[in-house]
């Protein structure tokens, strides 16, 4: 069963690493998307959302520190980020924490450590919003288990692809979800299909849930990456 849905990042050029590492994450729920350059986690983040990256540090074309700066000077800056890496040295865990860094793991990871820490650091980033099947971000109610979204205890008739794409959404206030993200998550489609359907369909929730700002909350369009639900 898969954890709401959540994606795990694997930024390791390391094949036999990056293999075990992700048969841990996807055994326990997630799905998984590797990278095997800093250049294809660029590439590709626009159009493929994670919501925590576990980095290596050593890479092949530049280092993981110089990723992760990359990362908060960008619209995708709130990203959850864990250094997995095998430099353990103190000042390596000091830089890579002071340079944006949410977490360190020191290769060889254990299993259990390191999913407790992806589990602990993804509850952190979701706060207090998310708890008994619910999604409070005030003034809006995401009921996970009756399908429904209020705002200020007003109920919003959705149609369920429309409660699919806003609780995928909500979920992820404050990151980019690119629309070939949201295509496979919601629609269960290839990224080969048009994602006219999906600007469509943003468009309509936009106006249902008011999300222009007019209750703090807006549901951006980041030119070439996606959308984005922003609290302004």
């Amino acid at each position: 069963m898969k954890k709401l849905d959540l994606v795990v990042g694997l930024l390791e050029d390391d094949a036999d690493q990056a293999a075990v590492v992700a048969e841990w994450l996807e055994e326990s729920g997630y799905t998984v998307r590797q990278f095997r350059t800093a250049a294809e986690f660029r590439r590709r983040q626009g159009s493929e959302a994670v919501d925590l990256l576990l980095l290596d540090w050593m890479l092949p074309d530049i280092a993981g520190i110089d990723v992760i700066a990359w990362i908060r000077a960008s619209a995708n800056s709130k990203l959850p980020v864990i250094f997995l890496t095998a430099r353990g040295a103190e000042e390596d865990l000091v830089r890579a924490l002071a340079s944006g860094g949410d977490d360190y793991v020191v290769k060889p990871a254990k299993k259990l450590e390191l999913l407790a820490r992806v589990n602990a650091l993804l509850r952190r980033h979701a706060g207090d919003a998310e708890t008994a099947g619910h999604i409070v971000l005030p003034p809006y109610l995401i009921d996970a288990r009756r399908r429904r979204i209020s705002i200020d205890g007003r109920e919003i008739e959705l149609t369920q692809r429309e409660f699919d794409l806003a609780s995928f959404l909500f979920r992820r206030q404050g990151r980019i979800v690119g629309r070939d993200a949201l295509l496979e998550n919601v629609w269960n489609l290839s990224s080969a299909v048009s994602t006219r359907t999906v600007d469509t369909h943003v468009s309509r929730l936009r106006k249902k849930l008011d999300l222009n700002g007019e209750h703090g909350w807006r549901l951006a369009a980041i030119y070439q990456h996606g959308y984005r639900l922003e609290q302004i």
